[in-house]
């Protein structure tokens, strides 16, 4: 076990070490065994990084700690029991008739004001502060992994937090409805802390209202993830000069 566990965060190492190269060198074109050995790195880590205990890969990709909470624990309780009475909060407040997020056509549009209603409740109980986790880089950043940083103010514990939504039915499914993509300089998470995501459950849209029915709080010091290793492109990338063979515009 222990072996397994030591190989598997060598390899996210060995992956982080050769794309932080290749990402030095993208401005022009690598050799060709500095690319052979990016994609057998890749190719590796895809087949072999697979059930890996998401601490190993927040530690191996930024150097912390991702705390288990211990309900033995009076403060790991009271944190539970804060965090819970907020999203007992946001359960009321967006099945509310008049909530803004009925307004929206897809479910993917409702999840920005359950981050803004949480985000506010937890500010509303005593001793704590929400905010938007800022990056490596010092700026507040919305996109990626994690969404809030909450802190405890007397203690100065840290709590990210990211909360997703899922349709009743569907809380088995196997497609991807969780990534973490590690990066250098827009990485979020700065500090040891506890690392807890919120899945709200929904029915879907009656009567042009999005109904919420309740909420699971789930330690991610539990959680494994698996790699899949993908090359990608945008339509900036795929639509330049020097890729278009062909073009007719009536």
């Amino acid at each position: 076990m222990l072996a397994a566990m030591m190989k598997a965060a060598w390899v996210v190492f060995a992956l982080c070490a050769v794309l932080g190269r290749a990402s030095v060198v993208a401005a022009e074109p690598p050799a060709s065994d500095t690319t052979k050995a990016a994609l057998h790195a890749v190719l590796a880590a895809d087949a072999q990084l697979q059930d890996v205990p998401f601490g190993e890969v927040i530690f191996g990709t930024t150097g912390r700690r991702v705390l288990a909470l211990d309900l033995t624990r009076a403060a790991d309780r009271k944190l539970i029991a804060q965090i819970g009475g907020a999203l007992d909060q946001v359960l009321r407040e967006l099945n509310g008739v008049n909530h803004p997020a009925h307004a929206e056509r897809r479910i993917n549009e409702v999840s920005a004001h359950f981050e803004k209603a949480l985000r506010a409740a937890l500010n509303e109980r005593s001793g704590w502060a929400c905010d938007y986790p800022r990056n490596a880089a010092g700026r507040v950043q919305r996109a990626g992994y994690p969404d809030l940083r909450l802190v405890e103010r007397e203690s100065g514990r840290v709590v990210y937090l990211d909360p997703k939504l899922f349709e009743r039915g569907n809380r088995a499914s196997k497609l991807r409805t969780f990534y973490y993509a590690p990066k250098t300089e827009t990485n979020k998470v700065l500090e040891d802390a506890h690392h807890l995501l919120v899945g709200f459950e929904h029915t879907g849209k009656t009567n042009g209202h999005w109904q919420f029915q309740g909420w699971e709080l789930v330690d991610l010091a539990r959680f494994k993830v698996r790699l899949k290793a993908e090359f990608q492109g945008s339509n900036h990338d795929l639509y330049r000069p020097e890729t278009i063979v062909s073009r007719h515009s009536p």
